[in-house]
């Protein structure tokens, strides 16, 4: 078992109720985490957000400061917001982090629980379940390949393209976060890949049966050991999430 901590790199409000001073907020946060890898915690994540109250929008960027300054902790993403990114350069950004810690960088992508992010950067929220899909077989197909061949609908085909820096860990550590939507649950077993369940609100025994199905679709995926089922499948959850 592993215990960490995961943040949203908060501003936070000073004690007469203004804004703090953001420059500080990072500044201790950074502290924080060298002490959560003095403690002895396993892992320490930094969330993705584009607003106002949080200061994580770049997160790989806080995670490298805190690889910098820390020697055993590994440092994650929790989440990142992978429907408003270009899977390419968040690959670049969590390998060229997973060199800077020595190898203890990981990744968790997910839809994202607040929406902000989709029209900054250009994106439907009709469409998003089906971008997320999408980009989550092509840094899937990154990580496992150096150079990619590959073709989409909502990101321009890569070809014969050569993606560096490759990280240090092979392969490097990619999960799924998810919320309470079974098709997510059902995807990440499908993929066998590891799974964060976000519990933002509600009651955590509810949950079980999503677990469940997570599990069921890992085991269909052993018995089937066809990588091709699984892209078809992945495929099939951008049409019917």
């Amino acid at each position: 078992m592993e215990v960490g901590i995961d943040s949203f790199a908060s501003v936070g409000t000073s004690e007469n109720g203004e804004t703090a001073d953001a420059t500080r907020s990072v500044a201790e946060l950074l502290e924080r985490i060298e002490q959560a890898d003095r403690s002895g915690l396993d892992i320490f994540g930094i969330g993705e957000h584009h607003r106002h109250e949080f200061l994580d929008s770049a997160n790989a960027v806080i995670l490298a400061a805190a690889a910098a300054r820390t020697e055993r902790i590994r440092l994650t993403s929790a989440v990142t917001v992978l429907s408003a990114a270009d899977p390419v350069r968040v690959f670049q950004q969590f390998a060229t982090l997973d060199l800077i810690s020595k190898g203890r960088a990981e990744m968790v992508v997910g839809r994202g629980s607040f929406t902000e992010a989709f029209p900054l950067f250009g994106f439907s929220l009709v469409v998003i379940a089906e971008i997320f899909a999408e980009k989550l077989e092509l840094l899937l197909k990154i990580r496992d390949n150096e150079t990619v061949d590959w073709s989409g609908k909502f990101r321009p085909a890569l070809e014969n393209q050569a993606i560096y820096p490759r990280p240090l860990q092979k392969p490097f550590p990619i999960w799924i976060g998810v919320g309470g939507t079974p098709q997510s649950f059902r995807r990440a077993g499908m993929l066998g890949l590891p799974l964060v369940v976000a519990i933002i609100g509600g009651e955590t025994h509810r949950f079980r049966a999503l677990v469940d199905l997570y599990r069921d679709a890992g085991a269909r995926r052993v018995r089937a050991r066809n990588v091709e089922s699984f892209i078809a499948f992945n495929r099939l959850c951008r049409r019917h999430d």
